[in-house]
């Protein structure tokens, strides 16, 4: 019973605990022992079992008076990148360590109004700065799937590592997660889950540990699309708080599932078929497009001409806004401080915290930042990168006004890779996980990554759909029609209990 309950998705938890066949007491304790029989996964870091219990305990009072919003009763797990009161919010990084926000996220506090239960925080690469979940100062989240005849643990993705594993692993209901650059999509899509980004400004920014604020985008990750469409409705709206947020209505994202795509244009852009893709992808790709055919979808070859620039203009871009972000991080009001020697002065102190506290991708990302941003150097990098950001954004704006609805891609270049097989030797290699994934987040658009199928290796594999900005109801209709289509029902072997 503890199992089944913990592997209902949002949608179908909603319906029991609205029929009182459950009660949300009863599903956070299912939650709570999948939790604590997962260690071996470390996808949740900071645990908030008395706090969940007493929220649940709230939902079940409501859903008896009959105020019960979809998301109440709802256990879930928030990512570490969240500042939620009074629990530790580290963004994964040992420079935060101890630091327990005064104050609640809006995304958080906008889901705890709609009756959500927190499990606790999540996994996560430090500051979001990762592909892989293995930066993080709580050590690797693992994926719970695992390579046919292989034990080799895998990497779930990043930076949302831990949010993708625990929804995978039935752990929690659903998940809150963040995209910079992917960090929502190509985790979701190493782990046969639903990862969506909304439109930059649909969520707010306020109370989230600051990546690249003008890339960073708050989003959900579920087991279905439904799930999403539901949870993206809690979370989303305007936020005074946040200057970048939208002052727009946020729409019935669920009734905007009609499951009916006849007549919509969906591009193919020949600019996504990378040198050396593996065929199970090029395969999942062509057979999502004659699904989406299928369903009365017109194809269209399109072409987004600066994409090659979007992964070099990217990784400008975000360590640059890092750079400024993470300044903030200096042993004086917060956080980690170093213990200083006799003579050490200011300086030493913010040198010696900082080399303790960041990681060594942050310092990394850091670094090239810094450089970036430097005298001799701004013009030539970081203002050519946004003027090929302009473009690509163009780009997407010319495809849009000809006609097309949503595009198709991969969302990934590869299955997941083993734990510790890229990160240090081959970090390039690793950054190129982003491929399909950045120009999302340079255009401000929505995307969402829809489990399709399996490699040859037993391991998921996920397509990709971006949409026109502000209409995620439109783009979590054709990922609904897609996850009709592909129906995929694999799920890992449970080899961590």
């Amino acid at each position: 019973m503890t199992a089944q309950l913990s592997a209902l998705t949002i949608s179908d938890a909603r319906s029991r605990l609205r029929a009182r066949e459950i009660t949300s007491v009863e599903l956070t304790e299912s939650c709570l022992s999948q939790v604590n029989a997962a260690d071996a996964l470390n996808a949740f870091v900071h645990n908030t079992p008395e706090s969940a219990l007493e929220q649940a305990r709230s939902a079940d009072a409501r859903i008896a008076n009959g105020d019960a919003p979809s998301m109440c009763g709802i256990p879930l797990g928030i990512k570490d990148l969240f500042c939620t009161k009074g629990v530790p919010s580290q963004a994964a990084s040992r420079i935060l360590d101890g630091f327990r926000p005064e104050y609640e996220s809006t995304v958080t506090q906008n889901l705890f109004e709609e009756g959500s239960v927190m499990l606790g925080k999540l996994n996560m690469d430090e500051f979001a700065m990762g592909s892989s979940n293995e930066s993080s100062v709580y050590g690797n989240a693992v994926s719970p799937w695992r390579r046919r005849n292989d034990d080799m643990p895998l990497v779930p993705g990043g930076s949302s590592g831990g949010s993708a594993a625990a929804v995978a692993a039935d752990l929690c209901i659903g998940a809150t997660g963040t995209d910079t650059g992917g960090s929502i999509r190509q985790p979701a899509a190493f782990t046969g889950i639903t990862g969506l980004k909304p439109t930059y400004g649909r969520c707010s920014r306020w109370g989230i540990i600051a990546f690249a604020s003008s890339l960073d985008q708050a989003g959900p990750m579920t087991k279905t699309v439904r799930d999403a469409a539901i949870m993206l409705g809690a979370m989303a709206g305007h936020d005074p708080k946040d200057s970048t947020s939208a002052d727009l209505p946020v729409p019935d994202y669920e009734a905007a599932l009609t499951g009916d795509i006849r007549g919509k244009k969906v591009g193919i852009p020949k600019e996504y078929r990378a040198d050396g893709m593996p065929e199970d992808i090029e395969r999942l790709w062509a057979d999502g497009t004659e699904m989406l055919r299928d369903a009365g979808a017109r194809i269209v070859d399109i072409s987004l001409p600066h994409t090659g620039y979007a992964l070099p203009a990217y990784y400008v871009i975000a360590p640059a806004e890092a750079s400024s972000n993470l300044a903030r991080y200096d042993g004086v009001r917060y956080g980690r401080r170093a213990r200083l020697g006799n003579g050490d002065g200011v300086t030493e102190m913010y040198e010696k915290s900082r080399a303790e506290g960041f990681g060594s991708e942050v310092q990394r990302r850091v670094m090239i930042g810094t450089y970036v941003l430097s005298a001799g150097f701004y013009d030539a990098y970081y203002n050519q990168a946004r003027k090929v950001r302009t473009l690509i954004k163009r780009d997407f704006d010319v495809a849009f006004a000809d006609g097309i609805d949503a595009i198709l891609t991969p969302a990934t270049p590869s299955a997941a890779f083993g734990v510790g097989e890229l990160v240090e030797s081959d970090p390039v290699k690793m950054y190129l996980n982003d491929i399909f994934t950045v120009t999302v987040n340079l255009a401000g658009l929505p995307g969402i990554s829809v489990p399709a199928g399996l490699d040859g290796q037993g391991l998921p594999l996920g397509l990709q759909l971006i949409g026109r900005p502000w209409e995620e109801g439109d783009l979590l209709n054709h990922a609904y029609v897609l996850e009709k289509a592909v129906d995929f029902t694999a799920k890992p072997d449970r080899w961590w209990q």
